[in-house]
């Protein structure tokens, strides 16, 4: 955290509690929703409300034997894992390619790369649906798998790009001069370098698509539901806090991204530390 020098004047100081105090503000009413549905998943009580009439791990024993929640637990981390992979070998393949390539066109590429992060999902749903239903990929994991490596692959192409800023291309060069065929020389020389940038990208693929909800209801049917579509239909069917436990699984799964994200960002800048 960044700290006032010691020389502040007192009209200094005022304005940087001030301005820390807005901030925690601010960050209070970002979470104050989400710590609040965490109680809740341990309410003995059949309905979502304050004060609880006690504490129960009930809803957490019926969120993992249910076979409906087991199978969109399972459903979930398929997809995810299947997309995360196939979303980092092709964001990382094109953010190489941009990054060595010097073509007039090279901008726009790379707007139409990122351009399903920017494009509304409703959008980008609905035109997904009607290609992969002329491909017979609607209601089945291969298409949900293509579609989410869709939405990762932007995250994948900027961390991986980011990282390949400060990469020198002669080491490359160099590993060919002593003989290395191309494939080795990026296994032993490149690849280790951008490692970070390419496990974070990895990370971001795969909470893409691991809480994605528009797209999935669009292509796939009750026997491909993921985690955030059972939620999603158990909101409008049966509203009971087996939800709010699901919720605060998600919850768990993304504050491990979160911090493993941030342990590779905290790597990435003693690497680089340690080059300069």
């Amino acid at each position: 955290m960044m700290r006032l020098p010691t020389y502040a004047t007192a009209g200094q100081r005022l304005a940087w509690w001030a301005f820390v105090g807005f901030c925690g503000l601010v960050f209070l009413f970002l979470v104050a929703p989400l710590v609040a549905i965490v109680p809740l998943s341990f309410n003995q009580g059949a309905y979502l409300t304050y004060p609880m009439t006690g504490t129960s791990l009930r809803w957490y024993r019926e969120f993992f034997a249910s076979s409906m929640w087991q199978l969109s637990i399972r459903n979930t981390f398929i997809v995810g894992t299947c997309a995360a992979l196939l979303a980092t070998t092709l964001g990382t393949l094109a953010a190489l390619g941009m990054a060595r390539a010097n073509f007039p066109l090279r901008g726009v590429v790379m707007a139409l790369v990122i351009s399903p992060m920017v494009t509304p999902f409703v959008i980008t749903a609905l035109g997904m649906f009607f290609f992969f239903s002329q491909l017979g990929l609607n209601n089945s994991l291969p298409g949900l798998i293509l579609a989410h490596a869709a939405l990762g692959v932007p995250f994948v192409v900027i961390t991986v790009s980011a990282t390949l800023q400060g990469f020198d291309t002669n080491l490359p060069r160099a590993a060919a001069s002593l003989g290395a065929r191309p494939f080795y020389a990026f296994r032993r020389v490149t690849l280790p370098v951008i490692a970070p940038g390419v496990t974070v990208g990895a990370l971001f693929a795969f909470a893409t698509s691991f809480d994605e909800v528009v797209v999935t209801v669009f292509l796939v049917g009750p026997a491909q539901r993921t985690l955030p579509r059972q939620m999603f239909s158990g909101i409008r069917e049966n509203l009971d806090p087996t939800i709010v436990a699901a919720a605060s699984f998600m919850m768990l799964i993304s504050i491990f991204l979160l911090v493993a994200v941030e342990l590779l960002r905290r790597r990435s800048e003693r690497l680089r530390g340690s080059r300069a």
